[in-house]
């Protein structure tokens, strides 16, 4: 009798407990045995030796094991950082056996639940803007992109009227666009900034108008305090800020005093000069790095924490494989328990591979665009509204079934 062997692949906790159901499993035994079905590697930067060495013995006790610097055990350096590799049932019982401990451990038990919390139950996405909630948890949203510069790398000059903008706007509606956001600087490479009068300028009748006529949210790409004021004001929900609140001191002040969301991107330079060189000693660490403390000053300025939405920046300061390193692996990111957005429409790295223009670039986008929602990409931000929303709702419909 053959007995039809194959290795099961499972995502989350809840894709286990469902196949226990099927088998029939004791209620009793699926609770004690999903948490062992999973396993996570979870790395530590820079932990004090003696805390390095503690979580290796905690680790092996628990029969998950520990990866440290050679000189952890004999004292010979001063810090290490850790790879934790063990059961999400493993990492639980750490945490409970680190609290109370020195050398720092229990914090160290706050930080590994936070992580283990956002990647195994996920946080809450609903997203509170203004007058607007999105619920985030269902289904990815797409927000059009409305650029309103005569130098954009793709629509450069094409909504400058503002009768073309308000039309654009509403076609993207019809598509099935979710947000608009509306930029008037470009930040493609090599960019020179703009004043703030040319911001408000080009922005504020755009803004003002498509407040009134359209039933969406409203986000505006600008990193300058007085033009997030200004156009909160008129009534946008949300603020995307490419500097992740690095570039103007005073811009999250201004957006916790609106109730707005907020997305925070990473960028490694201004764009005038981010694709010079652009290098990583540890892609993923220096960008979550970024990202989390950008968060950390939002809510120390009084942004609340559920309403920050992060962007990891492909294409900003980024070389052709660190992008392709970022789609695959995005789902890293949810350590920061946040919504994420990926902004890869007709971008050069897409350019790149297929040797095509920025026009014809449409397939390649729609390629990267099922990768990032398949791996965990909340909300797309693109061009192509209709062709995209069709792609999506095909891969979110994959990545939800169980």
């Amino acid at each position: 009798m053959r007995h039809n062997p194959r290795i099961e692949i499972f995502r989350d906790e809840i894709e286990v407990i469902k196949e226990m159901e099927r088998i029939g499993v004791d209620p009793h035994g699926i609770e004690s045995m999903a948490p062992k079905a999973l396993f996570y590697t979870i790395k530590l930067e820079g932990v004090e030796s003696p805390a390095a060495n503690i979580l290796k013995q905690e680790m092996l006790s628990l029969d998950g094991d520990a990866a440290v610097a050679r000189g952890v055990i004999d004292h010979s350096v001063d810090q290490s950082d850790v790879l934790l590799i063990g059961s999400v049932k493993n990492l639980r019982r750490l945490i409970q056996k680190l609290k109370n401990q020195p050398f720092g451990l229990d914090t160290i038990s706050q930080e590994i639940e936070d992580v283990l919390t956002n990647v195994t139950e996920g946080r809450d996405l609903t997203l509170s803007c203004g007058k607007y909630t999105l619920d985030l948890n269902k289904r990815v949203h797409i927000m059009g992109i409305l650029n309103i510069t005569p130098d954009s790398f793709y629509d450069g000059g094409r909504f400058l009227r503002l009768e073309d903008a308000l039309s654009g706007a509403e076609d993207m509606v019809k598509e099935g666009a979710d947000i608009i956001d509306i930029g008037s600087e470009s930040s493609r490479p090599g960019a020179d900034p703009i004043s703030v009068d040319e911001e408000l300028r080009r922005i504020l009748p755009v803004v003002k108008a498509l407040v009134r006529k359209l039933d969406i949210p409203i986000s505006v790409d600008t990193y300058k305090s007085p033009v997030a004021k200004a156009v909160l004001d008129e009534g946008a929900s949300i603020i995307n800020d490419i500097s992740g609140l690095k570039f103007d001191e005073d811009i999250a002040g201004v957006i916790a005093g609106y109730d707005a969301g907020v997305v925070i991107m990473h960028i490694p330079d201004r764009p005038k000069t981010m694709q010079e060189n652009p290098h990583y000693e540890s892609l993923f660490s220096e960008i979550i790095s970024y990202l989390r403390s950008s968060i950390e000053k939002g809510i120390a300025n009084g942004i609340k924490p559920d309403k920050f939405i992060i962007d990891p920046g492909i294409g900003f300061g980024k070389r052709k494989g660190d992008n392709l390193q970022i789609l695959k692996n995005l789902s890293e990111f949810k350590s920061l328990g946040r919504p994420l957005l990926i902004g890869i429409s007709r971008k050069s790295f897409i350019g790149e591979i297929l040797n095509l223009p920025v026009e014809e670039r449409l397939e390649g986008t729609l390629a990267a665009s099922a990768v990032g929602v398949l791996n965990g990409a909340n909300i797309l931000r693109v061009h192509d509204i209709r062709e995209v929303s069709r792609v999506v709702r095909i891969v979110d419909a994959i990545r939800r079934e169980v």
